[in-house]
């Protein structure tokens, strides 16, 4: 981070006025640091906490060392092991470690201090997975703070699916570096199954190299408050990227993405399309979605798009989709937002079927939600979270029609 000149004026001279401080508003401009008191606190006036619930937050802002004994997160890698995908990362100088990654925030820069060594998942150069691999990250307790540095890797022309399944109550902080090189084609899923008392904040970071692929898919459901902010830069040239998420927030609980992506290479392809629904006193999902093409991005195709659905009175949606581009000699480019209440049209076209009104109110939402659903590509995970999506929906039984649509 940038230091301030702190040298005073000669005596006797008269100090010219301070400059006033601009607020930096580009995603591609933060501050990065590895040190948490470069940030400080924050207080939700700064452009990326503004939207947050640092109150619910605020035990993740604190740089102190976890309890001994239980670390507050149990990570079942078993299958990892099984297919020796798993890399020895002891220390925070271990290769690979930091090759991409630069903490934005405070809570990404304790992250990343307090947890020396990493869990490093490497997929074989040349090889394909046959089968998705599924971490299961556990939480102890509610009441312990955990830190995580998990590092995907995917070697030159490999293939392969990651998931990291969240479940359990926990305090966790977690950085997640995912480095795709050139010709690998990688899909990474992490879904938040969390109980309600959860507090869980996470930073992902990807590159992307030469003519390689990366889906990336933040799925969230459980938790308290659950912020799980992705970006992706597509490095290489012909790099390509997907983006998508699904969440579902209930009475009282804060879901949040700020996502970024940015188009570095020649001839990059990019997609980002994240979905969510609301229901209950209190409910309220945060999307900021940014977009970069920059100076060197020439050829590239890019589109992002925010859809929610506000199912009752009382919750709030805010989506901020923002797009920046540095070259003029693109393919395309484009984003679009939209949040509100059931479409009367659909409802009364299935009504007029013979279903019922509540009945037509279940299939509009689930058709919403599973065209992200039926993309993650994963037989276990697609059902469990089917199973979700309708258990939201009988804790909302009813679902009456919103009069207000979230800001």
């Amino acid at each position: 981070m940038t230091a301030t000149d702190t040298t005073p004026a000669p005596q006797g001279a008269v100090a010219a006025p301070a400059a006033p401080v601009v607020p930096i508003q580009t995603r591609s401009e933060r501050p990065t640091s590895f040190e948490p008191a470069d940030f400080g606190v924050p207080t939700g006036r700064e452009v990326n906490w503004r939207l947050s619930d640092v109150r619910r937050l605020a035990p993740l802002f604190v740089d102190e060392e976890t309890e001994t004994g239980d670390p507050g997160i149990d990570y079942g890698v078993e299958a990892l092991v099984e297919r020796g995908l798993l890399v020895e990362s002891n220390g925070l100088d271990a290769p690979v470690r930091g090759e991409i990654f630069r903490p934005e925030d405070v809570i990404s820069a304790i992250a990343w201090k307090r947890s020396e060594n990493a869990l490093h998942v490497r997929l074989p150069e040349g090889k394909e997975q046959p089968e998705p691999v599924i971490a299961r990250l556990h939480g102890t307790g509610a009441d312990r703070h955990a830190n995580g540095h998990i590092i995907i890797e995917a070697m030159p022309g490999s293939i392969g699916t990651i998931v990291l399944h969240h479940s359990g109550s926990a305090r966790y902080a977690q950085n997640l570096e995912i480095i795709v090189r050139e010709g690998a084609r990688l899909t990474v899923i992490s879904v938040q199954d969390w109980q309600d008392d959860t507090v869980h904040a996470a930073t992902h970071q990807a590159v992307v190299g030469d003519g390689a692929f990366l889906k990336h898919m933040v799925v969230s459901f459980g938790g308290g408050v659950v912020r799980v902010n992705p970006s992706m830069r597509l490095a290489g040239h012909r790099a390509e990227g997907e983006m998508y998420g699904l969440s579902f927030a209930d009475a009282g609980q804060h879901i949040e993405s700020q996502v970024f992506m940015f188009h570095e290479g020649t001839d990059t392809r990019g997609n980002v399309l994240y979905k969510g629904a609301l229901q209950g006193i209190g409910a309220r999902s945060v999307w900021v979605g940014d977009v970069l093409i920059g100076r060197g991005a020439t050829g590239t195709d890019s589109y992002e798009k925010n859809q929610n659905l506000v199912l009752t009175d009382g919750a709030r949606a805010d989506s901020i989709p923002n797009l920046e581009i540095q070259t003029g000699d693109i393919a395309g480019a484009g984003h679009a937002s939209a949040t509100g209440r059931f479409d009367d049209e659909q409802l009364f076209y299935l009504e007029s079927r013979g279903i019922d009104e509540e009945e037509a109110r279940r299939l509009v939402v689930i058709g919403f939600l599973m065209e992200i659903v039926q993309k993650i590509g994963v037989p276990e995970i697609e059902e469990r979270l089917a199973e979700a999506i309708e258990e939201e929906l009988r804790r909302g039984a009813g679902l009456a029609p919103a009069t207000k649509a979230g800001a």
